[in-house]
Order: structure tokens, then sequence, then C-alpha cells
């Protein structure tokens, strides 16, 4: 007895939805033609579908992308780390309350140790000729910013050996929906060989045919929607005898009539939905990367109160558009600031400090651009500063007017980003880190603004 399986995957699509009409016509297509040869089809997310920095999804707090997923008719998804850590937790807890897929999460939990009711940890499915494949999927180990949102969860590993071991004598093919990046889809093939299939994220790798490590093979789209991702499997006796990966081009694919007219209509709708209003301003506030400006002068003003730092700095690309005078909505918060970064503050010493104040002032920041981390602008900027003078002669550094203390401990507001990247070692390696969460930067310049204009 052979047969044949067919496989489609998308993953960390970050709602780019310039490319999604050709998405949705293509798998829709798909899966029409499969089941009317009567064959046996899945189309699977592998998580960071959802992404807070399109209008559409911000306005409805992903739903919209959900409600997207179930007109597709994808069989099951995960969640990645922007729908786990940018979302509220009422919000996460939600948003995936009318989804006609499966969702599949086996390492998140809530505080009280229980999988929440709308996931399942894995999924069995039946081939029409009886073939039993099992699906569990994990995602991203932040447990400290899961925990700051209410959630918790289990090392990857850990809990993917609990889902196997639970599927083992029941199904005849393992698939592992994986948001835990190319090097931990490596570690996984050699620790748990029995897999199949991993279908891979997070790190936005891709394989044109796949790849194999021992036993397993693995499949990756790349990010955006730029590529679809396709696996045909065959299947003999009840056993995987040949897995075979492969990419759509999105691009190649055939332009529709109604395209531009669909991708207009999701930033129209997220703008309609932003259309609340915030504050009224009376004169221009302008923004600049190269020099002092008043918005990042701002912005830095109001994470160095909200944080209740001693001194902060964060960079002006972060702000990507000016807003005019007059009224102002969450749209234009989120036009100027989309990116799900929060605030933070961290505890280092004055010598440190020093370190991260010489080479934030050093040249070259303007124009040097930035990939990754939750940042959606594209240079960093110059750094701004609040509570800090810096005598560059003399390289001597003032903190609220007073001489720094190399050996003191000093309270430093800044933004998420640069605990996670290397641009500031001392930042990274700081052991005492506070995450401010789910407020995002356009949540606390909401609230500096009418503190500001309000008051």
């Amino acid at each position: 007895m052979k047969e044949t399986i067919y496989i489609y995957h998308t993953n960390d699509f970050h709602s780019h939805f310039e490319n999604w009409p050709k998405i949705e016509a293509f798998l829709k297509e798909k899966k029409s033609y499969h089941e009317a040869a009567k064959e046996d089809v899945f189309i699977f997310d592998c998580g960071d579908f959802t992404d807070r920095f399109h209008p559409f999804t911000e306005g409805t707090m992903g739903k919209g992308n959900t409600k997207l997923l179930n007109e597709t008719g994808y069989t099951a998804a995960t969640i990645g780390n922007n729908e786990g850590i940018t979302l509220p937790h009422e919000d996460l807890a939600v948003l995936y309350e009318d989804a006609q897929f499966d969702l599949i999460v086996a390492n998140l939990y809530t505080l009280e140790n229980e999988h929440p009711n709308w996931l399942q940890p894995y999924k069995i499915y039946e081939t029409k000729l009886g073939t039993r494949i099992g699906v569990t999927a994990v995602t991203t180990y932040y447990q400290k910013l899961y925990e700051l949102l209410g959630w918790h969860v289990s090392e990857p590993f850990t809990e993917l050996e609990i889902q196997l071991n639970r599927m083992k004598e029941q199904v005849d093919m393992i698939i592992v929906l994986s948001h835990l990046g190319i090097h931990e889809d490596e570690k996984m093939t050699k620790l748990f060989p029995q897999i199949d299939l991993i279908i891979g994220a997070h790190t936005h790798h891709f394989f044109p045919e796949g790849k194999k490590l021992g036993k397993t093979m693995m499949a990756a789209a790349g990010k955006y929607g730029q590529l679809i991702g396709q696996v045909q499997v065959e299947i003999h006796q009840r056993k995987v005898s040949h897995i075979q990966p492969s990419l759509v081009q999105t691009s190649d694919l055939p332009y529709l009539p109604n395209e531009a007219a669909r991708v207009h209509h999701f930033k129209k709708t997220g703008k309609e939905q932003l259309n609340t209003k915030i504050a009224e301003i009376n004169k221009v506030l302008s923004y600049s990367w190269e020099k002092p400006s008043e918005l990042s002068q701002l912005l830095c003003d109001a994470v160095h109160e909200w944080s209740n730092a001693e001194c902060t700095i964060i960079n002006s690309g972060l702000v990507l558009s000016e807003l005019q005078a007059g009224r102002v909505t969450k749209y234009d918060l989120h036009k100027m600031l989309p990116h799900p970064i929060n605030p933070c503050m961290v505890e280092l010493s004055g010598a440190e400090l020093k370190e991260i104040i010489l080479h934030a002032t050093e040249d070259g920041w303007s124009d040097f651009a930035v990939k990754g981390l939750g940042f959606r602008g594209k240079v960093m900027g110059i750094f701004v500063f609040r509570g800090i003078e810096l005598d560059k002669a003399q390289l001597q550094v003032k903190i609220n007017g007073q001489l720094l203390d190399p050996e003191r401990l000093y309270k430093l507001g800044t933004v998420d980003m640069f605990t996670f990247g290397k641009f500031f070692p001392e930042i990274q390696r700081s052991p005492k880190k506070q995450y401010f969460m789910p407020e995002f930067l356009r949540d606390i310049m909401e609230w500096k603004l009418k503190q500001v204009y309000l008051s």
C-alpha cells in the first residue's frame, strides 16, 4: 500500500500582507486540487504569522490574521515570539478563540502549569488510507518575558521528549513545527532521531530542497511570505519511504486582478481602527536620525520617566515619522513607532556605563543599518541621552550633574533591543534587567504626549 501526502507550510510571515493575496490564492488552489483528487493535504504555519508592526494587525490585535488563516484553510499553526510576547496576556488568550484550525504548542502553559484551553500539545491526523501522522510544536524559550506577561514556557527539548513519548506507540510519522531556529533544529535531529520532518522557523532560514541530518528531514521557507514551502511525503505500508521538500517563490506566482486592492484594504482597515485621538498638539514635532530632535528627546524622556531610571539612552532611529500639528491618533503613533520593542532598565557599574556612553558617542551610528531585535526601522541613528553629560575632551561623564563614580551602580533606562543584541556588551551581560511589558514604545509615547498636551 503506497500513498503520497502533500504538505504546504509558511513561517515568519510577520504580517507582510503585500505577499498575502498570492499566498492565499496558491494555497486555496492546491488544497482544492488535492481534495478533488482525493489526496491528503495539510497546511501548517510555524509561527510569527502575526506582527504588530502592521496597522491591520495592531488594529485587530492579531484577530484579523487568525481570520486569514481560517479563510485559507490551514490545518494547524503554532505560535512564535511575535504572538507569544508582543501581545498582552488578555489578547493572546483570545487570539485563537475563533480559529478553525488546530493551534499546537507543547511548551506553553498558564502560571498554574496547565495548557490553555485554546491549544493542544500534539495532534494525530489520520490519512484516508489510515496512516497516522503525529504533529507537535515548540516555541522559543523566552522564559522571563513570558512570565512577565502571565505565561509559563517550559524548556523546549524537555517538553518535546514528553510529547514524542506520548505519541510513539500511536503514530507512523512524526512532524515537529519548530519556532526555535535553525541551530536548535539541528540539535533536535541528533537528540530525537525518531522525528521524520522538522518544519522550522524563527531564524528566517530556508532550504530549497530540504536538508537531511541523520534520519530527519528539515524544511523551512524563509520570511515575510517571500517563499511558500511544499513537502511531498511518500508512504509505503504506513512507513515513510521518502520526503522531498521544495519551495515556491511567491513573486513568480501569477498577478491577481484584486491584488493591489487587497493589500491597500489591509492598511486602510488598520488605519480606521486606530483612528482614536491621543492628543492635540500646537506645532509640528520633528525627527532626525543625524542630529538631536524634539521627538527623539521626548521619547527618551518618556522611557526615562516610565522606567524610573537615573539616566537613559535610546537611539534616534527608533522614530520613523514626525507628528503634524493638530489631532494625533493611535495610527500616527503606530506609524512613528511600529516596533514591538519595550522599555527596560538595567543596572550597571559606573565604569560599564562610561564605556557605553563613550561607545554611543562615536561616529558612524547615524547610518548604521540595523535588522532584527524587534527593530522595524532602517538605521540606528544618533544616541539621545537624559541625565547624562559628556566632556569628550576630558573623557569626563556626569550623571545628573554629579561626576560619574566608576564603582557605583547606576540604573540605566533604555530599550530591550540592547539587551538582546551585541551593540553594548555591558547591557547584554548585566545580571539585573527589568523589562516593562506589555507596553511598547508607542504606548509610552502616548502616555507622555497626554502628560504634555492634555495637562
